[in-house]
């Protein structure tokens, strides 16, 4: 074993970012320290890796096993939130169990945040980037380190929330962009349609609602042409 420290606290995803740029395999498994997880259960997560060429496969708690109702309900939302946002279906994006391929895990360390949710982001970076995502049913265990989560579900979901916004915008920004630009553009034409027939002229609100749908429309064309660049270099 060997152990790498940092000379002060870094955050979770730090020691993440540490270890994958330290390890010397061409497989990286990431668990949580907190006994949640058994290792006879790693057998099962590189087995799917090898043999169904997945560049990652994620362990998926059993909606059961999450610690309460509220967390449960929370990931729940973010599962499917992301899954809208990939195109794929994610069966547990909070997952800290997986295994993936050291090289293509590198590729997106710089994404990765120092604190907490870097299975978030690389769940989200590698369906986007068309890295095949497996998953095996797991039943994580009662947590043996600490008495609770250090995760807040209030304050790290707005931060779970931002992320799957932040990762769908650089990879797939139409994904966000355009139905946003489309609601907007149906609330305008509903708000020319209604004062139109009650009032029989055109708002200026209207033509605010038609005009920030439009802005938003070619963001997001501008957007797609910035993350055709990401991709060329992501690829080198």
């Amino acid at each position: 074993v060997k152990v790498i420290s940092h000379p002060y606290p870094m955050g979770n995803g730090a020691a993440i970012k540490a270890g994958a740029r330290h390890a010397s395999g061409d497989i990286l498994v990431f668990m949580d320290a907190d006994g949640q997880h058994t290792s006879e259960d790693i057998i099962l997560l590189v087995a799917k890796l090898l043999s169904e060429q997945y560049d990652m496969v994620v362990g998926a708690r059993v909606l059961s096993t999450h610690s309460s109702l509220m967390t449960r309900a929370g990931n729940w939302f973010y599962n499917r939130f992301a899954s809208i946002m990939t195109g794929h279906t994610i069966l547990d994006l909070t997952s800290g169990f997986r295994a993936v391929k050291a090289d293509i895990f590198r590729k997106f360390l710089y994404l990765l945040p120092n604190g907490f949710s870097y299975p978030t982001t690389s769940t989200m970076a590698f369906f986007r980037s068309a890295h095949p995502v497996g998953y095996i049913t797991i039943h994580a265990g009662i947590r043996q380190q600490g008495t609770h989560s250090k995760i807040n579900i209030f304050k790290d979901g707005i931060r779970f929330f931002v992320i799957i916004l932040k990762i769908g915008a650089l990879f797939s920004p139409m994904r966000l962009f355009l139905p946003l630009s489309a609601v907007i553009f149906l609330m305008g034409l509903s708000h020319y349609a209604y004062t139109y027939i009650t009032e029989n002229r055109f708002t200026n609100m209207s033509a605010l609602l038609i005009i920030s749908s439009l802005m938003i429309f070619l963001i997001g064309i501008l957007s797609e042409q910035i993350s055709s660049l990401h991709y060329r270099d992501n690829e080198k």
